[in-house]
């Protein structure tokens, strides 16, 4: 499959990452439980494991892989400036947003994970010395205190750094260094991913499923 723009969509834009964009999963109970992508969920629909939850005037209705195909034509001929797809053998399919899983009862994790992926989103993939903004891939994370120190792996003592100022800075303290940090870090009071993703139109349907409850909740 590769993202294409139907032909009938002429109002609308594809990003050639149409494929690897977020979708809510939701469990048999319509309860988040994980975030997984656009190529994932489709084939979760192709072998009947999941249906696609769509919002039509306020109301939520769930469709599987061949009436989400049927819908997709008819959004299609209107076009929406919010809307993604995808193209595969013969027709183009609407990227879902939210898709629930048929036989799956369990519930989202508990807890907000400790990883690369939430310090990137919590600093924004903005560098905590320089300020700029960079690419995942050209930022490192950087211990405050320097375990040599006595620093310690935690969210009130990792950083997003670029790679020159955490050369820069190497196994020094920012005092030493002469650096000082744009804004000191501290645990997220709320999940910075979900707090992304909640802020992009796109994902405006996710909110009648992740409420303040969820906000700690790790959905990956």
């Amino acid at each position: 499959m590769t993202a294409a723009l139907p032909a009938a969509a002429t109002s609308g834009l594809v990003s050639p990452g149409t494929l690897g964009l977020s979708v809510l999963v939701l469990n048999r109970s319509f309860v988040a439980v994980h975030i997984t992508n656009v190529r994932r969920a489709i084939t979760l629909l192709f072998r009947q494991l999941a249906e696609v939850v769509h919002c039509e005037e306020g109301h939520f209705a769930a469709y599987s892989l061949e009436s989400w195909r049927e819908l997709s034509a008819m959004q299609a001929a209107f076009g929406s400036p919010d809307a993604d797809w995808v193209r595969a053998v013969g027709y183009d399919l609407q990227a879902p947003r939210v898709i629930r899983l048929v036989s799956c009862d369990r519930g989202p994790r508990q807890g907000l994970r400790f990883n690369r992926r939430n310090l990137f989103a919590r600093d924004a993939n903005q560098c905590q010395y320089c300020g700029r903004g960079f690419p995942t891939s050209e930022l490192s994370l950087d211990h405050v205190v320097p375990r040599s120190r006595g620093g310690i792996t935690s969210w009130e003592n990792i950083v997003c750094a670029c790679v020159s100022c955490n050369v820069r800075k190497g196994g020094r303290t920012p005092q030493e260094a002469r650096m000082h940090l744009v804004r000191q870090p501290v645990k997220p009071k709320r999940s910075p991913l979900l707090a992304i993703k909640l802020g992009n139109p796109k994902y405006e349907s996710w909110k009648s499923f992740v409420d303040s409850a969820y906000w700690l909740v790790d959905l990956r």
